[in-house]
This record gives structure tokens, sequence and C-alpha cells, in this order.
């Protein structure tokens, strides 16, 4: 059996354990531990092969994408908000896209965000649909080399589909002829055929898509740069032109030397493609090369040569000349994406550079000179401004100016991938533009973070999730932001993608940590303590992270907002399934059972009649 054959059997056997683990730990239970113990073993699978069948992918940056995809699954044990939850699934599905990324021929570290979206793309068609090669052509199952294990298990199963039909015949005559024996069997084979199919089913996807996900992965060979690298390494970009290499060369060493060896290795790589040219000719006599017949002297009474000899050897020196001035065109390359391609209309010059980034400059100056006022003068400003409501301006900016954040950051990838390269007035513009843009864009993100506290403060409206979230967001593309000028506008675009990735990453880590649910509920009850309303309803309904506490500050509450707590709380955990299955163990809802048991056995609903409208909850609740 060759190589590939048996990686093909490996990833199969490992597909279909991990199918079954996914039948018996995710269906129909709740998410919590099960998500971690699957993803447990799907690292643990997927590390395995490559340790056996690719070892060169199992880098640096390899190890920390499994590491992201194990913490990630880990809060799926700790947290309970379902935003949180969201966001940690998607980050499980970016470390698993980013890690086909070397498929590409370029390390993750140096990849761009186009590389991360082609992974995601690639491994989801993959998973979809990679398994059809894999059972069809992959493995080769008619080979005599096959395993033990393997010539006894078809064995078995060509009994099995022999055997079947005469166990059926034989077993219905016995059911016929004696109705205790018949009990039996309804007794032993009494089983829900729906059941049995959903479980089939379940382990039947998640093998399938295992299978293709990881065989994308461990079948094929990764890529390699003309000099050899490998692209999965961490030693940086491989560099897949002549012209890259020689520049780099010249770089390195400084001066004539490096020109003189790129020059040289030019043209021996010229003079060999003449040979070569030369060599498959079969137009010049005795097979002599163009420059050998043509300072060849012609032997006394040599035959005039006819014309089509002639236009042969005018053929032959037309094309020797073309291919000296010829420039080579640049060849598509996975790793160093250009527009290099694309039609000069589509790409930017510092005209349109200037026309563009300047215009969206003096939009953005005209807002920001507005908003110094605000910045600087603070709430009183605002309140005694004729006509401006403190509601107005807080509401009505937060979110938009979220969104403008959000759309900067596209727009100056783009543009900068637009520039034209050798253009370098359109590059040296764009930067002192795109600085210029930066600078009033944290002038605008602080407005925005004024808003909020303005719009959660003691004057205020409370926290609730969707003011929290975006302001989280926003300190990313901070993040981010500054991020973009260290890399893309100093000339190392090629480390941006893989720093943005892990700052999410970090973000969202330490949002988790926040525990934002819990942390919106002290937010609110400190406010309460200042004045302000509470939302009880509001509170009592985010997710069970918030149950504790709002538990130890039930104390501090009116009665009437501790009534539709209580309630509201008890409500919710009753129709929660039961946390006995060890596969849907949560700590969050552990900790808010407890919290509840703490406060009271058993809620009576009569002690608050005069405070909760039934009607807000239901009839007969």
């Amino acid at each position: 059996m060759n190589t590939k054959s048996k990686t093909g059997l490996q990833v199969l056997q490992v597909a279909i354990v991990i199918g079954l683990l996914a039948d018996l730990l995710l269906r129909q239970t709740p998410w919590g531990l099960n998500v971690l113990l699957f993803n447990l073993a799907f690292v643990a699978g997927t590390a395995t092969l490559l340790w056996r069948r690719k070892p060169e992918y199992l880098t640096g940056q390899t190890w920390a994408l499994f590491a992201a995809q194990i913490f990630f699954a880990s809060m799926f044990v700790w947290r309970d908000a379902e935003e949180l939850l969201v966001a940690d699934s998607v980050a499980i599905v970016a470390a698993m896209s980013v890690l086909i990324v070397p498929k590409l021929g370029i390390a993750p570290r140096i990849a761009g965000i186009f590389h991360y979206i082609i992974g995601f793309l690639w491994s989801s068609l993959n998973a979809a649909f990679g398994s059809v090669p894999l059972l069809t052509m992959d493995i080769d199952w008619k080979t005599g080399d096959r395993s033990t294990w393997a010539k006894n298990a078809l064995a078995v199963l060509r009994g099995v589909l022999i055997v079947a039909p005469l166990i059926l015949i034989f077993g219905a005559l016995f059911m016929a002829a004696d109705a205790a024996y018949e009990g039996l069997v309804n007794r032993v084979f009494n089983f829900d055929l729906s059941t049995a199919l959903s479980h089939v089913f379940l382990t039947a996807l998640f093998a399938w898509t295992t299978a293709g996900y990881l065989r994308s992965i461990t079948l094929g060979k990764i890529p390699m740069s003309e000099t050899g690298g490998n692209p999965s390494s961490s030693e940086g970009a491989p560099d897949t032109s002549s012209g890259s290499r020689e520049k780099s060369e010249v770089d390195r060493t400084g001066g004539n030397a490096g020109r003189t060896e790129s020059v040289v290795s030019t043209t021996s790589s010229f003079v060999a493609g003449l040979k070569e040219d030369e060599v498959e000719s079969s137009s010049l006599p005795n097979n002599a090369t163009v420059l050998e017949h043509i300072n060849r002297s012609d032997p006394p009474n040599e035959p005039a040569k006819d014309s089509s000899s002639e236009q042969a050897e005018t053929r032959a020196v037309a094309r020797v000349s073309e291919s000296a001035t010829e420039t080579p065109k640049p060849r598509w390359s996975w790793p160093n994406i250009d527009n290099s391609f694309l039609p000069p209309a589509f790409t930017l010059g510092s005209v349109e550079v200037g026309v563009i980034f300047g215009l969206i400059d003096l939009l953005f100056v005209s807002f920001v000179v507005m908003q110094i006022p605000y910045l600087f003068g603070g709430m009183d400003l605002v309140q005694n401004t004729p006509n401006f409501k403190l509601a107005e301006y807080a509401r009505r900016g937060f979110g938009e100016l979220v969104a403008v954040a959000a759309l900067v950051l596209p727009l100056l990838l783009v543009a900068h991938w637009l520039i034209q390269r050798e253009s370098a007035r359109a590059s040296a513009l764009f930067k002192a533009l795109a600085g210029i843009q930066l600078v009033l864009l944290f002038v605008i993100m602080a407005s925005a973070v004024q808003r909020l506290v303005i719009l959660t403060g003691p004057l205020g409206y409370g926290m609730t999730t969707v003011r929290l979230y975006p302001m989280i967001f926003m300190t990313w593309l901070a993040i981010v932001f500054v991020w973009f000028a260290v890399t893309v506008l100093r000339g190392a675009r090629n480390y941006f993608a893989w720093g943005a990735l892990w700052s999410a990453f970090f973000i969202l880590g330490a949002t988790n940590f926040l525990n934002p649910h819990d942390f919106i509920v002290r937010t609110n009850i400190h406010r309460m303590q200042q004045g302000r309303d509470f939302d009880a309803n509001y509170n009592s309904q985010l997710s069970d992270d918030a149950v504790p506490a709002l538990v130890k500050s039930i104390s501090v509450m009116s009665v009437e907002d501790q009534c539709r707590v209580s309630y509201l709380i008890n409500q919710r955990i009753n129709r929660q399934p039961s946390s006995s299955d060890l596969r849907s163990w949560n700590l969050s809802r552990k900790s808010a059972e407890d919290s509840r048991a703490k406060l009271f056995v058993e809620f009576r609903p009569e002690q608050c009649r005069d405070y909760i409208n039934w009607s807000w909850y239901g009839a007969g609740e």
C-alpha cells in the first residue's frame, strides 16, 4: 500500500472516531464541557496525523493556533453569555481556517487577510466535498498489501450481508411459532427508529466534514518556495520571483557586490536559455548553434541556399533577438499577491490617492472641529447647549461613530493594496494622508467613548450589551490601527494580518475574563445606588453569568425589584435542562443554581402579588 493510501486510511479512521465522539458528546445536550472535550479530541487527532505524516507542518505557529482553539473551547465550560459563545465559536473556526494557510505556500505569520479568507473558503470546501476524492481516489481499496485487520473486517462485512436475509426469515418464523419468543424479540429491539437515524446522521456528518478537512492538511505536498524554504516555518515570506531574490541580495550585501552577482546570475540564466533554444532548433544544419552557423565561412563552390533556408535562419536569429530583449512576465504567486495583474485603470496613482484621501480627511476634519468643544467642555457644555438633549447626543452618535471606525480599516487596506508600486510619490502621499486620517480617527473614537460614558454614567441610562460590546470592538480597532501604522505604513504589510488576528484573540479572551453580563449588572446596580433607575426585567434576563451578582445585590434593591428579579431567575432556571448530565456541565450555570439555593428554597409568588404584573410573564406561570 502506497504512502498516500496509508495516509488516507488514517485520516478516515480519525474522522470516524471524531464522528462517534461528536454523537456521544454533542447530541441533544446544551453547550458546556462537551465542546471542550470534542475540541481536545479534534486537536489531538489532527496533531497526531500531522506528527506521523506531515511533521514539517507542526511549527510554532501551528501549536499556537491549536492552543487558541482549545482556549476558546474551554470558555464554553466557564461562560454562559450567548454573545460570548458565538464569538468564541468564530474564534475556533478562524484558528482552524488559518491552519490551512500554509497549503497556499506561505506561513500564517506573514500571510495577508486575503490569505486568511482563502483559508476559510478552502477549508469549508474541503470539509463539504473533500471526502469524495478521499474515498474514491486517495485510498487504494483494491491493494493486495492490506493489513490483516482490514481483510478480516471486509470478510466479516461480507458474511453479515450474506446471512442477514436468512436471519430475518428464520427469526420471523420463530416469532410466529411462539408468542413468548416474539415478546422477547420485541423487548430487545424496542428502539425508536428516528433516534437511531439521528445518531447515524450526526456521526456521519461530523465524520464526513472532519475527513475532508483533515485531508486538505495531510494529503498533498506543502508548496515550497523557489529557494526551497518551507513556507510553514517561521523563517519569513518565501521569495517567488528572481527579481525579489536579486533585490534581497543587494540589500544584504550593499553596494555593487550584490548587483554584480545579480547581473551574473541573470546573464547565466539568459545564456543557458539561449543554448536550450539553439539545441531545440531543427532549422540549422548539423545541429549547429545560431552563432556558430553565422560565423562559419562558406566552403568554396557551395551550392546556393534556397529561400526557405534563408527564411528559417532569419526567423531563428529574430527569435534569439526577441528573447534577449523580452522582459519576463511576472507569474502568479500566492505568497506575494499584488496588483500587477490588474489593468492600470484599477490601480491608484498619486493624483487618485491625493483626491480620495484628501477629501476624506477634510470630511473628518469638519467633524472633529465640531467635536472638540464637546470633548473638552464635557457634560456641562452638552447640558447647556440650547435645543440639545443629552439623550440625542449620546444615543445618536455612539453606534454611528463605531461604524465609521470599522469602515476605515478596510478602506485603508484596500487602498494601500491598489497603489501603483512603481509610483514612490503615491506611496509617500498615502502614508502622509493615512497617518492624518488615523489621528483624526482617534479623535472621533474618543468622541464615541465620551458618548458611551455619558450614556452609561451617573446621569445616563445604564449599561447594556449593545453598548458594551461595540465598546470592546472599538478597543480592538484602536489596537489594530496602531498595528496598521507600525506595519503597513512602514512597509511591513505581511505582518499585519497575523498581529490583527492575535490581537482579536487577546481582546476576546480578555472579554471572557471580564464576564460582560456580570459587569453589566454590577455597573447598573452601582448606578442604582447613585439614584438612577434599575431595569430589573432587562438585568434578570441576562445569562446565568449575571445571576450571582443579582443575588448578591438583591438586598439593596427595592421590594418590587426584588420580586421581579427573584421571579425571573426562578423561571429561567426552572426551564433549563437538568445539569446532571456531565457533558453539559458549565460553571456559570452551576454558580447560578448555587446562588439561587442560598437565597431561598422555594419561591412563593403570593408574597409579590402587589408588585408583579403577571401578564408580563404569561398566564399560569
